[in-house]
């Protein structure tokens, strides 16, 4: 059946124009799947369908789905690169990049109404009425409002201020109209141009730019005090001094940078997140981070046009006219933006800055993934190590091995245990090296390794999913020895390091291959977890086992003083200190009268 399906698609694609167009794939019940562009619409399509291309998996699993396609075929790339993102949006394919912005933000919201409110609100209503934000938090958004209602006399009430309701007299002033904070539209003691001005103030702090408002007070202030109205004076003194307040409470990026916009894309394996910062007048009015699901390509530049155009559609409106990014996005969709991408100075510290708080916004998400629930998280981390090391199966047992000596010698070794991505501390095990002289990590390596997996054979007990190796190719190759000897079909994997001691390099397989893995990954991070947890668990056995030999060793140069004394004094005393600060007495009491004497006068002439 499959092999029909595949014979009739590959019919259909030989059919296929070689003009720049669009293509879509649909499924048994209809539904497109997945849809792209291609310069050449037949050589693109028939990759899909090659036997000896190398697929991902994701690829492979899109293709087996595959019932049938449709094509569009357009003038030029542009209009396919055009027609595409015009159909992603609509159409939603699974397989295609799509947003996954699933966090409700908070809002500022100027009503649409006579007499405008401003208000809080996390819904987006298209009603005509302007949208402020969205903040990072309810705490941010609070701020903001508080200070706008302090500074600006606009209306607060839910009154219907249509003219002819007010002309009726319905309405009496409340008691934000007796303290100053409203005009009183409510029994027309201000009309609705004068009242507009209030209006275009609160815009203009709610868009960053605290200028007009600051000049509006210092107007009426002066105003006030030359009318001898001194109370009325010192009102907007206060206002002023909120302002100053807020304005220092701000985070301002520059001086030389007034009016900006700027994008950062963080790609986190199946997953992507595009940060948007807005800058005005010097300061950040608006933080954002939307969550993308890479499609079968993972297209960088087509996933950061992606965010972009979904925060100026619902977020920001029209972007400025410069806005900084991390490389440059498809600039068809942006005809009338500058864009920078910086390498140094202000633009670059704001593009850091966004990268940070796309990074934070990840962990976050992680972490509360991790808390809500674990076991998708779980899930989450195996099956995308099932699918960079091209395992079989999700690797829900890890075992990792470490040597540690000191030029040779006291070479011991060490043995982690992993469980669904937690370390299982109650399986760890140490191992001294028996057959082995001298500095040989492959020897050591081999010896562990059969006598770990011997062992378990022996008792038959569960084995691993996968044998990772702190180390490259020769440690992988020597457990490779081991597992054909012992006839086990069991995935490796290898960390290699950098000359800084830190993971730089992940192999797998035997020949090992280099898989290629994000340094900002939660994969990579618990590849790092595993080796710093074996290298730390090898290190404290090899320290405590030299500083065992250490003591030991000034006991057995006194003359007389043999294995069974030591282990004496050690059991009664614990530690070499307390032996040495130990009286004669004290010793005698131990290993009698005669060794006590020869102890205590050569630890004597150490001090």
């Amino acid at each position: 059946m499959d092999d029909k399906r595949i014979s009739t698609l590959k019919e259909q694609v030989a059919m296929l124009p070689l003009s720049p167009g669009c293509y879509m794939f649909e499924n048994s019940r209809g539904e497109v799947i997945y849809v792209g562009k291609a310069k050449s619409l037949r050589k693109r399509v028939s990759s899909y369908f090659l036997q000896n291309k190398d697929h991902t998996p994701k690829v492979r699993v899109m293709v087996s789905r595959i019932a049938s396609l449709r094509y569009i075929v357009v003038d030029s790339e542009t209009d396919a690169l055009l027609l595409e993102n015009s159909l992603i949006k609509t159409l939603q394919p699974r397989y295609n990049i799509l947003l996954k912005d699933d966090k409700t933000y908070p809002w500022i919201v100027l009503r649409n109404e006579h007499f405008p409110r401003v208000q809080s609100t996390r819904q987006l209503v298209r009603d005509g009425s302007q949208y402020f934000g969205p903040y990072g938090s309810v705490a941010a958004q609070h701020a903001i409002l508080e200070f706008v209602r302090e500074v600006v006399p606009l209306r607060t009430c839910k009154l219907n201020l249509a003219p002819d309701i007010i002309a009726k007299g319905k309405y009496t002033p409340c008691l934000q109209y007796h303290i100053g904070n409203c005009k009183a539209p409510c029994i027309g003691a201000v009309g609705e141009q004068e009242y507009s001005v209030f209006v275009d103030l609160v815009t203009s702090v709610l868009k960053g730019d605290l200028r007009p408002v600051k000049s509006y007070l210092e107007g009426e202030m002066q105003r006030a005090a030359d009318e001898l109205r001194f109370e009325a004076a010192q009102r907007f003194k206060a206002r002023l001094d909120a302002l100053e307040k807020y304005r220092s409470r701000s985070v301002i990026v520059s001086a030389n940078i007034v009016d900006t916009d700027v994008f950062s894309l963080l790609v986190d394996g199946d997953e992507a997140f595009c940060n948007f910062i807005r800058v005005r007048g010097g300061s950040i009015v608006a933080i954002h981070t939307a969550r993308i699901s890479a499609g079968i390509e993972e297209d960088e530049r087509s996933m950061l046009t992606l965010g972009m155009q979904h925060v100026a559609d619902n977020i920001a409106g029209e972007l400025s006219g410069e806005v900084i990014v991390p490389f440059l996005p498809h600039e068809e969709f942006f005809p009338n933006v500058r864009f920078v991408v910086p390498k140094r100075g202000e633009r670059r510290s704001l593009l850091e800055f966004s990268e940070r708080s796309a990074r934070i916004f990840r962990a976050e998400q992680l972490k509360n993934l991790e808390i809500k629930n674990p076991e998708r998280h779980t899930e989450r981390l195996m099956e995308a190590m099932r699918r960079e090391l091209r395992l079989d199966r999700q690797p829900r047992h890890i075992e990792c091995f470490d040597n540690s000596n000191l030029q040779g010698t006291l070479p011991v070794a060490s043995c982690v245990v992993f469980r669904d991505g937690k370390p299982s501390r109650k399986e760890y095990r140490h191992f001294n090296i028996k057959t082995v002289e001298g500095a040989d990590d492959y020897a050591s390596m081999r010896e562990i390794v059969y006598r770990r997996y011997r062992r378990l054979l022996d008792e038959g007990a569960e084995l691993p999913d996968l044998i990772i190796a702190d180390g490259g190719k020769g440690q992988m190759g020597a457990i490779h020895e081991v597992l054909e000897r012992l006839q086990l079909n069991i995935p490796i994997a290898g960390l290699a390091k950098d000359n800084h001691h830190r993971t730089s390099e992940l192999l797998c397989g035997y020949p090992p291959v280099s898989i290629g893995l994000r340094p900002t990954s939660s994969l990579f991070h618990l590849f790092t977890h595993i080796q710093e947890e074996v290298h730390r668990f090898a290190i404290t056995f090899h320290r405590q086992k030299r500083s065992n030999a250490f003591l030991h060793s000034e006991l057995e140069k006194v003359d007389g003083i043999g294995a069974k004394s030591i282990e004496a004094l050690f059991k009664h005393f614990r530690t070499m200190s307390k032996i040495k600060s130990a009286s004669l007495e004290e010793l005698a009491a131990v290993v009698g009268r005669s060794k006590a004497e020869k102890i205590f006068s050569a630890l004597e002439g150490q001090k």
